[in-house]
């Protein structure tokens, strides 16, 4: 296979060159998701070039620091959708030099195919762009509408990632009509991204495997609540509430999430499929060590040895691993119909059920919701899972009331910490409070928290709250450096 269709061959330039299209105020999508699938040299050199100001920039979520930090720094980035969780471009946001606005990720391809925001450049990277279409690399994340409505198309066909890529994807555009996905691997659209070739401006060749994430090794904390969830999800199987092999998992970024999927892994059950938008390490070894029948994913995020391991057994991940667009990867309705098992991490969660995914101290941006809400909504069972504390104990993860709200109470189902379970289900809000601060809170400040809803509870109403002190603990560790 030819990395690039002999009719294009006359469309490759430098970057330099492809670049010369990208204007002031320009709307650029460029592909890419948590770090793995985005170009890298066409968005370094509008950076260097320093050009084009005032850019608005759209991702399938986050990426790099070759996009994000590159054009932070260069001054030419304005506004930035949809996620991010670049240290330079985080600075900028909070200190309202670079506007970003915080979507859901199944919103944003919505947004783009139904023309509320015009794509001037996309900026896409792939393994190979044929007759038929453009291989995706490691992620496909929004990629396919922004190819779709954008005006022109720049292509950095990625010659140190494996031709292979052939085939894993399933680009499908539902485009208003039911999704007729009834399994979480099902296929049922292109194995390439339709492009009209006229779109396509320029070619840039590029051999930059680009950086792997790095995940934490899971913890003691970590490794605990894992065992919690997998002990909960062996009593809903007795309870009949789950099937024997589960329902599709889905599971978010970072050291809990690897530690729960393990435990599963380690805990006898098999037979169990993903449908979720981040294939992380645990994952992968699960799905080789036999114990996870596939995964739909719309990124594949691994560590350099366990992306060693992808590479090197690719052929037959490909009729196991599924890579969708994000559109259809966190679409509602698929969610729905196959009852998905969704765990996901917050910030903070309150003594009622709400939860924080976004804000510290409730006005600090960390890197926005992604994903969380379009399965914590949807899925059939809705797992929120923290350590109990952070920054070595002086922040409590369970406080009074959020500082910000992601998920309500009502998309809320478990609450899990290394200190226990709450299940929420069926529960009253008193009955949520008081599961909640003696399960799941640290007992350093579970005092602190019955004190609150003791007070509370003298004000009545149905969800008792003492507004004068419902953000106490934030005040404090404001004050001090501590919540204690």
């Amino acid at each position: 296979m030819e990395r690039i269709y002999s009719a294009l061959t006359a469309k490759i330039r430098s970057a330099a060159e492809a670049v010369e299209i990208v204007r002031p105020g320009s709307v650029v999508g460029c592909s890419g998701f948590t770090l793995v699938g985005e170009p890298k040299v066409v968005p370094r050199e509008i950076a260097k070039i320093g050009k084009a100001k005032g850019i608005t920039l759209l991702t399938g979520a986050s990426v790099g620091d070759d996009i994000d930090g590159e054009l932070t720094r260069s001054g030419c980035l304005k506004m930035r959708y949809p996620y991010q969780s670049n240290k330079t471009l985080r600075s900028a946001i909070n200190e309202g030099t670079v506007g970003y606005s915080d979507i859901h990720l199944s919103h944003l391809p919505e947004f783009i195919d139904r023309g509320g925001i015009h794509i001037d450049v996309a900026v896409i990277e792939c393994a190979a762009v044929l007759e038929e279409g453009i291989v995706p690399t490691a992620s496909v994340g929004a990629s396919d509408s922004m190819v779709r409505m954008a005006d022109r198309v720049i292509l950095e066909v990625n010659e140190s990632l494996p031709l292979d890529f052939y085939g894993m994807h399933d680009i499908y555009n539902a485009a208003g009509a039911p999704i007729p996905l009834t399994g979480a691997t099902g296929r049922i659209g292109s194995k390439v991204i339709p492009c009209d070739p006229a779109k396509i401006a320029a070619i840039v060749r590029t051999d930059e495997p680009g950086k792997c994430p790095v995940f934490s090794a899971p913890d003691t904390a970590s490794e605990t609540i894992g065992s919690y969830i997998v002990d909960f999800l062996k009593q809903e199987v007795a309870a009949g509430r789950q099937p024997e092999s589960l329902s599709p998992i889905q599971s978010g970024v970072g050291s809990v999430a690897n530690a729960v999927l393990a435990g599963l892994g380690d805990s006898g059950f098999s037979g169990f499929e993903m449908y979720t938008e981040v294939l992380q390490d645990s994952a992968l070894n699960l799905i080789l060590d036999g114990k996870m029948k596939g995964a739909s994913s719309t990124a594949v995020s691994l560590s350099e040895k366990s992306l060693k391991d992808f590479y090197e057994n690719i052929d037959s991940l490909r009729n196991k691993i599924v890579l969708r667009p994000q559109k259809i990867s966190n679409h509602p309705e698929v969610v729905r119909r196959l009852g998905v098992i969704a765990m996901n991490t917050p910030i903070e969660c309150d003594i009622y059920g709400n939860v924080n995914s976004t804000h510290v101290m409730g006005t600090r941006m960390m890197n926005g919701i992604g994903g969380s809400g379009d399965f914590a909504r949807n899925a059939g069972l809705t797992i929120f899972a923290t350590a109990s504390t952070a920054k070595k104990g002086s922040i409590s993860c369970i406080v009074p009331m959020c500082a910000h709200v992601d998920h309500t109470e009502h998309d809320v189902q478990v609450i899990v910490t290394e200190q226990g379970l709450a299940d929420l289900r069926w529960k009253s809000p008193r009955q949520r409070a008081e599961l909640i601060i003696e399960n799941c809170a640290h007992p350093d400040y579970r005092p602190m928290l019955r004190d609150y809803y003791q007070a509370a509870l003298k004000n009545g109403g149905h969800t008792p709250h003492d507004l004068r002190n419902a953000f106490a603990m934030h005040q404090k560790y404001l004050d001090t450096g501590s919540m204690l």
